[in-house]
């Protein structure tokens, strides 16, 4: 019997020295294995000579341990785990223009509160609303928004951490 390993989103979560060509190196690694991310975000940590990197990928758990393997060779790499679904927080910042004149405002409004947003600017013709949230979440508010006719939309992409004490320090290549 033949039991192929399913393709799942995963987040990877590594640290990295902050300096030139660090996130070049990483994401050439994806490239040079033709795997695909799916979400890429990178920002210091309260050391400023290290920052965070966050990769959402999708792939077979063969396909993600040899991400985090190959992630872990690279010099620049101080640690790497792939985040636990279950054990960790996962948030994205969407950030989308609506089309809304005077009649459709109320109902555009309503909705963004419906998901907890933010109006952060409005015009005549339109409303912009902040949005924070999984991707799920995200995806239910432009699904929702979308008949009023949706302008512009940006996306930070995932940012994680491990829920309670776990954190990811050095020490943690996976070799």
């Amino acid at each position: 019997m033949n039991t192929k390993d399913p393709e799942r989103t995963q987040v990877v979560s590594a640290l990295v020295e902050n300096r030139a060509g660090t996130l070049s190196r990483v994401s050439g690694l994806f490239a040079r294995r033709g795997f695909n991310i799916d979400s890429l975000t990178v920002g210091e940590t309260v050391d400023r000579s290290i920052s965070r990197i966050t990769i959402a990928v999708t792939g077979s758990d063969a396909v993600l341990e040899q991400i985090v393997k190959q992630l872990g060779k690279l010099v620049d790499v101080i640690a790497v785990r792939e985040l636990d679904p279950a054990t960790c927080i996962r948030r994205e910042i969407m950030l989308i223009k609506v089309r809304a004149n005077e009649t459709s405002r109320p109902a555009v409004v309503e909705i963004a509160g419906i998901f907890r947003s933010r109006v952060v600017d409005v015009s005549l013709e339109t409303i912009t609303i902040e949005a924070t949230g999984d991707m799920e979440k995200l995806n239910g508010l432009v699904m929702l928004l979308s008949p009023y006719g949706i302008l512009e939309l940006a996306r930070t992409g995932m940012v994680a951490l491990e829920r309670g004490g776990r954190v990811l320090s050095a020490g943690e290549l996976p070799f």
